[in-house]
């Protein structure tokens, strides 16, 4: 049995990193859990700036009044919708370009390669982005909001050195036994790709989730509407008919402070309750996609 001596300097290394650790997941937790105060609060104590980490004066009128909106569902819908499309869509282009580029044998590689990166620093511009995407018809569609962002740079990167990483001995014999390039891809490598394809849902799903801009400068129409654009019109006020629907009446008036709260909250609990199912394939998956051997 081998005994693992313990120096004072690998000590000392311990109580920096866990005091480090600890500040990191504080500034990290105290926003969240002060949001989640604040929504379920009374405006009186917000007002007063009495709020910290508990919730003073438990109320959950916002809460009641949030979810009684049909419109707050209808924007929220549209986020399901949007994403998983989006992802899927995103997952499928970036595995089969990643996979391509992966291929030392490709004639062109290297220019595949350079377009990839060629648009990861230099853009259109938002003008000529608008121009595109109204003159193809896409202007009030979903495909104006999963369409002009289906590929990432970065995550395509992160996918080509993964698949680059993988033993060529496996393809190699499969197509000895009669797979073609197609039957490769689908039998062989995705199977042995489960981390890395749940670290790109993770990564693309979040980044739809949470995306606003796009659906802001292409969707005119309030049913259309991500839920974040709904949570962008509250924080800038705009809580009228237009904006936020039944959330502008007289009771909404009164909990205006903490409705914004009650919204953020909302919007972001289905990535957190996701999160922890996927975080061990996000972690080797992040690894064995930026280290290859």
């Amino acid at each position: 049995m081998v005994t693992v001596t313990v120096t004072r300097g690998r000590r000392v290394f311990q109580l920096v990193n866990g005091i480090v650790l600890t500040g990191v997941v504080i500034v990290t937790l105290y926003p969240f859990v002060n949001i989640v105060a604040r929504s379920m609060s009374e405006e009186a104590y917000l007002i007063a700036g009495q709020v910290n980490l508990v919730p003073r004066g438990f109320d959950l009128t916002a809460y009641r009044l949030v979810m009684a909106d049909a419109m707050f569902w209808t924007n929220y819908r549209n986020t399901v919708v949007y994403t998983v499309l989006a992802t899927a869509i995103a997952l499928v282009l970036t595995t089969c370009y990643a996979y391509v580029l992966s291929k030392p044998q490709l004639r062109g590689r290297r220019l595949l390669v350079g377009v990839a990166l060629f648009t990861m620093f230099f853009s259109g511009g938002l003008i000529p982005n608008y121009v595109l995407i109204t003159s193809l018809g896409m202007k009030n569609t979903v495909w104006a909001v999963v369409l002009p962002n289906a590929i990432s740079v970065f995550n395509l990167l992160v996918m080509k050195a993964f698949f680059e990483s993988l033993p060529t001995e496996l393809e190699e014999a499969a197509a000895v036994d009669g797979l073609n390039t197609y039957g490769i891809l689908l039998r062989i490598v995705l199977p042995l790709s489960k981390a890395i394809i749940a670290t790109m849902v993770l990564f693309y799903a979040v980044s739809y989730w949470n995306s606003w801009f796009t659906a802001f400068l292409y969707l005119d129409r309030q049913e259309l509407l991500p839920v974040t654009v709904y949570l962008r019109n509250l924080i800038a006020g705009a809580t009228g008919a237009n904006s936020a629907g039944a959330v502008a009446d007289a009771d909404a008036v009164q909990a205006a402070a903490t409705v914004q709260a009650v919204t953020v909250v909302l919007t972001t609990l289905p990535i957190l309750a996701v999160y922890p199912f996927v975080q061990r394939y996000f972690v080797s998956g992040v690894m064995l996609g930026a280290v290859k051997g």
